[in-house]
């Protein structure tokens, strides 16, 4: 059972808000336990096209957080950083790396920059991150872009992601009531969110990061990825070209290269 203390009587909390499913188990020596986190409105089937191809000594854990599209009503009564904790906890141990996915890498860089991220990973994956390294460059048009737009970043999710063939009116309505689930405070929580990345501690960070991004990105811009790339000591920067916000679905051999290498060649190190 999740712990969700904190989260005031009059919340109604789905059971669990929080799962962490082993995906796939190591299958070489000196097995790396690994952390998927997703992002907004979206789940843990988001790492299904990196399953396959992930290095034979990744154990990969699964978060399916209460952020998903199918939402759970209540999440943003608690810090984004306590539900981290919360599948941190759900774990045969600390993980020895986490990936993280957009709205994902918000929580997971929160997490790191609390107390619970005392005992860090030997290494983290930022895919697609959604970070600003200064407050001056989030600006009115920033909150403009990103509240005028989420209905059409979902439905350009929905696109990107989607293996079956639907028609555009069939993906707006699935987009409509995927918006209506996150609500107005689901909205805030990410945003406001995402305005707190400016003063995430990164002077702290001293874990090594890969961080991919995609060249076509309308959610998370580029621009994202190497202003964090800058901000920490010690980041791989990948922007790859003709891929947009899901890079592990569009340009699925590519990433899951890019992840495996970094991993044998980074994670061998000590904590």
């Amino acid at each position: 059972m999740t712990d969700v203390q904190g989260v005031p009587a009059t919340t109604v909390l789905a059971e669990p808000p929080v799962t962490v499913t082993l995906v796939r188990a190591a299958t070489g020596p000196d097995p790396l336990r690994v952390l998927l986190l997703h992002g907004l409105c979206s789940g843990a089937s988001v790492w299904d096209p990196y399953l396959a191809r992930a290095d034979e000594r990744c154990e990969l854990w699964a978060a399916e957080l209460p952020w998903r599209g199918a939402g759970v009503e209540g999440w943003t009564a608690r810090p984004v950083e306590d539900w981290v904790e919360d599948a941190v906890a759900m774990m045969p141990g600390r993980p020895d790396v986490v990936v993280a996915h957009s709205f994902g890498t918000c929580a997971a860089l929160s997490w790191l920059d609390s107390a619970h991220g005392a005992d860090a990973p030997r290494a983290v994956v930022l895919v697609s991150p959604l970070y600003r390294s200064g407050t001056q460059s989030f600006d009115w048009a920033s909150i403009e872009y990103y509240l005028n737009n989420f209905l059409q970043i979902l439905i350009e999710g929905m696109r990107a992601r989607s293996g079956r063939q639907l028609s555009e009116e069939r993906r707006q309505a699935i987009a409509y009531k995927i918006r209506d689930c996150i609500g107005p405070y689901g909205w805030m929580r990410f945003f406001e969110t995402y305005l707190r990345m400016p003063h995430v501690r990164t002077d702290r960070l001293r874990m090594p990061f890969l961080v991919i991004g995609g060249a076509e990105d309308l959610v998370a811009f580029p621009s994202d990825a190497t202003a964090f790339g800058s901000a920490v000591e010690d980041a791989s920067v990948h922007i790859l070209p003709d891929t947009s916000h899901f890079p592990m679905t569009s340009a699925p051999e590519t990433f899951a290269d890019l992840v495996n290498a970094y991993l044998t060649e980074r994670s061998a190190s000590p904590r």
